[in-house]
This record gives C-alpha cells, sequence and structure tokens, in this order.
C-alpha cells in the first residue's frame, strides 16, 4: 500500500537503519519468567521488569481470575462517569497506607501518572518545574506539557540545584516543583532523596518522586525511596507504576487528600482514559499482600542482584554506579552494544542493548535487571555467557 504524503517517513527509516535505532522487539512466548520463551528459544530473562517474579505467580492469577469472574474483563468507563470500581478504591487506600500518605489516585500507566501530575500542578508560566537531567521520559513529557518554567540540574547535582533554588526564576515563582526519579532506571543509581527534600523546604519547593523502579523494590516492604530515606511526610508526592514490581499496568500518586482530590478532578489522563480493568486492581492486590507477609521475596531480590554485581564486577565489566537490581554493563557505542545483546541471544541470554536517544551517545549498554526469581545457576551461567562475549568483542 502507497500514500505519496507519507513518503518522507522511508527517509526517516533509512536514518534510523543506518545508525542502528530501527528498533524490531523480541517477542515473548510465554509467560514473563527468570526462563522464559523469546523468539521460540528457551532463554535466561535478564530483561524484565518483573522484579519480584511474581507476574506468573499463582497466587496473583488466581486472584486477576476471581476479579473477572465477579467484575468482568473491563470496566468500560472512565472513573468520573461509571468505572470507579470497589477494587480501585480499595487499592488506593491500600497503596496510600503502603505509603503512607493520607491518600492516592490511580491512573492508567506510570508515564500518564508522571504527565497528569506535572500538568495539572505547573499550570502558569509564573511555575518553576525543577528537574534531574536523567529523570524518565514520562517526567520530560510531563515537563514539556505544563505551562511552567522548565530548569534542569545535572544529575544528583545538589550545588547546581541550589543554585537554581536561588535564582530570580525561583524566587519570583508562584510554586516550585523539584522532581526527580528515585531510582534511575537506565543507571540503577538512587536519587540523593535526603538532601532534595532539605533544600526543597528550605527555599520553599515541593517534591515529586517517581518510584517506578524503587516501589516493591528498596525500603522497608518494598515502600520506596521515601521509606528507604525515612521521609515520611516530608515528601509530598509519590508516583509509581503498576508495571514492574506489581506485574501488572497501571500508575498512581500517593499525596494528601486535597492534593488527589484536586488531580481528580482536573487531571486529563484520569478524566479521559478508561479505568484499569478489575483484574489488574485485582493483580495489584494480591502482589501487595506478598510484599506485606513474605520478607524472604525481597531478600531473594537482593541476594541475587549482589551476587550478579559482584560477580560482573570480578568479570572485569563496567556496571556504572548501579545501587539497585537494575545493572548496566557498559558498551561504549551502539554497534557493539547491538552486537552484545545479539551474540548473548544466541547463547542463551536476553540482555536488551540500550543506545540514543534513551541514553547519551558514549554511554550505549546493556542493562539488565535480575529478579527474585533468577537462580544462582541461571546468573552463574549468564556470567559465563557474558565473559565470553564480552572478550570476543574488546569489551573485557
Amino acid at each position: 500500500m502507497k500514500f505519496p504524503n507519507l513518503k518522507f517517513i522511508d527517509d526517516e527509516i533509512a536514518v534510523l537503519k543506518n545508525e542502528n535505532r530501527l528498533l524490531k522487539p523480541r517477542v515473548l512466548e510465554s509467560a514473563q519468567e527468570p526462563v522464559a520463551i523469546i523468539d521460540g528459544k528457551k532463554i535466561i530473562n535478564l530483561t524484565s521488569n518483573n522484579y519480584l517474579a511474581l507476574a506468573n505467580d499463582p497466587r496473583v492469577k488466581k486472584a486477576a481470575i476471581k476479579a473477572i469472574e465477579k467484575y468482568g474483563a473491563g470496566s468500560a468507563a472512565v472513573r468520573t462517569i461509571i468505572g470507579t470500581m470497589s477494587l480501585h478504591i480499595e487499592l488506593e487506600k491500600k497503596f496510600a497506607a503502603f505509603k503512607h500518605a493520607e491518600s492516592a489516585i490511580l491512573f492508567q500507566s506510570g508515564f500518564t501518572s508522571n504527565t497528569a501530575v506535572c500538568q495539572s500542578l505547573m499550570s502558569s508560566e509564573n511555575d518553576l518545574l525543577i528537574s534531574d537531567e536523567l529523570n524518565h521520559a514520562s517526567i520530560i513529557d510531563g515537563a514539556r506539557l505544563a505551562k511552567s518554567t522548565r530548569k534542569i540540574y545535572p544529575h544528583k547535582d545538589m550545588k547546581a540545584l541550589k543554585e537554581i533554588l536561588e535564582s530570580k526564576e525561583s524566587i519570583n515563582a508562584r510554586r516550585k516543583m523539584i522532581v526527580t526519579d528515585g531510582v534511575f532506571s537506565m543507571d540503577g543509581d538512587i536519587a540523593p532523596l535526603y538532601e532534595i527534600a532539605r533544600l526543597a523546604s528550605g527555599y520553599g519547593a515541593f517534591v515529586m518522586v517517581d518510584d517506578a523502579h524503587a516501589s516493591g523494590v528498596i525500603g522497608k516492604q518494598g515502600r520506596g525511596t521515601v521509606d528507604y530515606f525515612n521521609l515520611h511526610g516530608k515528601v509530598e508526592i509519590q508516583i509509581g507504576t503498576l508495571s514492574k514490581a506489581f506485574a501488572a499496568v497501571g500508575g498512581y500518586a500517593a499525596t494528601t487528600q486535597n492534593l488527589r482530590d484536586y488531580l481528580g478532578s482536573v487531571a486529563r489522563p484520569f478524566l479521559f482514559s478508561s479505568s484499569q480493568p478489575p483484574s489488574v486492581a485485582a493483580t495489584c492486590l494480591a502482589v501487595l499482600d506478598i510484599l506485606l507477609n513474605d520478607d524472604s521475596i525481597l531478600k531473594r531480590l537482593w541476594d541475587n542482584a549482589n551476587f550478579f554485581k559482584e560477580e560482573m564486577k570480578k568479570a572485569g565489566f563496567d556496571i556504572g554506579q548501579s545501587q539497585t537490581p537494575i545493572t548496566p554493563i557498559m558498551a561504549g557505542d551502539t554497534d557493539k552494544a547491538v552486537k552484545f545483546s545479539n551474540m548473548l541471544f544466541e547463547e542463551g541470554v536476553f540482555a536488551l542493548s540500550i543506545g540514543y536517544p534513551t541514553v547519551p551517545r558514549g554511554k550505549e549498554r546493556l542493562r539488565t535487571i535480575i529478579t527474585a526469581g533468577h537462580t544462582f545457576n541461571d546468573l552463574e551461567t549468564a556470567v559465563k555467557k557474558f565473559k565470553k562475549s564480552g572478550k570476543a568483542l574488546g569489551i573485557i
């Protein structure tokens, strides 16, 4: 089929191919497991966000099936019409308690959670949104949708953040919001949230932390970065996703009751998208119950992550500054990262290559995520394959 007015796309595709940036996702043909069937091949999966390995857990699946049998497959409405189900209310209450917040509001994804809050709260040119340079794309897009002035500080640079807070734009701002990832998704390092909260308090700003890769992973019982730094009551907005440790899809903001009510009345993603299917809410409730009642799952996650990091460092790989189960394996350029990933796949290990523009040029890498479901044998085998492919490419 030919559309002459879309001829320009041919040129765009050619550019992507030339820069090795045309994406062709591999296909998962089994449940999302630590060892999965991908493109017809049994593979050690080091790419999934399934941190707690609960996406295929019988308890979680049973809860989802039970919800479908009672409530049906979908809500078929937005929350403000007739799409608010009792399961949504229960999940919001339990997430608020989990995060030690007054209230919580569910969104359709972690991405829209960030865009909703940024767009709703930074609604004037006299507002100031201050963001870490390595924040997630959803925060970047949220800042673009906002009408506010935007200031970006170098990654985790608290001196630069302080200078912004002391700037004329900050002094004259109607309101100021500092936004940071809790755990940075490409490098696996943790935001200096204690210092951010201290500076915010001193300069009349409020803080929003995106705990997409922290909820269910760090802090007591996986409560996230606010708990990790013991900052309950000092960070105004905690964002999270339901698509990683919580094994489903969706997002949330845990905050004050008033702010929750405000977002529920003005946030466009909340107002104009149908609510999560009941099976999703039930899945998250089941995962939350497991987290609160089984400490062993987080211990397995961290034992596995620490073992893998140590073995990769011993092998001579550069794993950056990771402090979490996200472990980057630096490759140095896009072509080498793609070749590295493909070689590993042929050896039975899936570790996705990450290149520009997701990461800066020269910082291309494989991003690995270790889960609670991996065995030490899985990880030992993976390290051996990394060594073999890494040596062949001159990475180690």
